[in-house]
């Protein structure tokens, strides 16, 4: 006999499949049959299967064993991990703040707004798909995302000495239908202390994307090594290849040595052609997100460091986050 499924506590009840109960004082198996079918297939594919009948959605629900090719369950991820904005986000946190520039709602984000500077280094074309997991995890359309990165010598425009005047690598899009939402950017370098990374906040629409206080999600995107050992034996990427040795492995990030299951991009492509990215995001509104409007880290954190070129103002010998 099937083992019972069992549920999962959250800061608001028992859940299954990122699911509140109907009924919390109850097993999994006696929510009722509303509850059954949602289990079974996704709101999405309710309408083609809805010809079979209730009561063989019902019978297909209670049966131990489901015939894989009858419905698809989608199980939601997890909520993606709060993160620190770090000291260089240009969110009106840290001295500067880039979301009320003009242009800024824009997929090409290699070069400054005003036409100047454009970063060089491999194409990377990175899409984050963000989902509501108040509600069943479906796409959440029309959520913001602000997306900020190093260039390929680690430093970050409008902070770095030499590039404090330029806008590149930072940009917000709007997630469409699907919850997606695309970049058209360059794999970032590694500097000094710090995994090679990708900041972003998401907001819950783009009117309310000038203001950090607004963001309901704040995470960062990490890269596999096999990825990043192939492009930083390009010139262009000089001394990352270095620094990121310096940190041995992910686990020894200050900010991905907790976990980092969830922000593991998935990547394909090659140094010639550039590479394809994605990350799944799920967003939980109901909780109170923990780091929105972080800016820098609090007192006593450790925030400095340098890139392979360059120092960043006002910093120390700590790392930056």
């Amino acid at each position: 006999m099937s083992r019972a499924p069992e549920p999962t506590d959250t800061p608001v009840g028992p859940a299954y499949q990122g699911r509140l109960l109907d009924r919390p004082t109850e097993d999994v198996v006696d929510q009722g049959a509303g509850f059954d079918i949602a289990t079974l297939v996704t709101r999405r594919r309710v309408l083609s299967v809805v010809g079979a009948g209730a009561g063989a959605l019902a019978l297909a629900a209670c049966s131990s064993s489901i015939d894989s090719t009858a419905a698809t369950v989608s199980t939601p991820a997890g909520e993606i991990p709060d993160e620190t904005n770090g000291p260089y986000p240009a969110d009106g946190t840290n001295g500067v703040n880039v979301l009320e520039e003009s242009g800024i709602v824009r997929s090409e984000i290699t070069s400054s707004l005003d036409g100047g500077t454009t970063a060089d280094g491999v194409p990377l074309s990175l899409t984050f798909t963000v989902t509501d997991m108040a509600d069943d995890n479906t796409p959440f359309e029309g959520v913001a995302v602000y997306a900020w990165q190093c260039d390929a010598q680690g430093r970050y425009s409008m902070y770095t000495d030499g590039v404090e005047d330029e806008t590149y690598l930072r940009g917000i899009q709007v997630a469409d239908a699907d919850g997606k939402a695309t970049f058209e950017t360059i794999v970032p370098g590694c500097y000094t202390g710090r995994w090679t990374h990708i900041h972003f906040e998401v907001y819950p629409d783009v009117a309310s994307a000038t203001d950090v206080e607004n963001a309901i999600a704040t995470s960062q995107i990490a890269f596999p090594q096999d990825m990043l050992d192939e492009v930083y034996r390009l010139d262009t990427y000089s001394g990352s290849a270095e620094n990121l040795a310096q940190i041995g492995s992910l686990d020894n990030d200050n900010v991905f040595g907790d976990g980092y299951d969830l922000q593991m991009g998935t990547f394909s492509g090659n140094t010639d052609s550039g590479y394809v990215g994605s990350l799944a995001v799920a967003v939980d509104t109901t909780t109170e997100p923990t780091l929105s409007g972080g800016g820098a880290p609090p007192a006593g954190a450790p925030m400095g460091g340098e890139p392979p070129r360059g120092a960043m103002p006002g910093m120390g010998s700590g790392t930056p986050n």
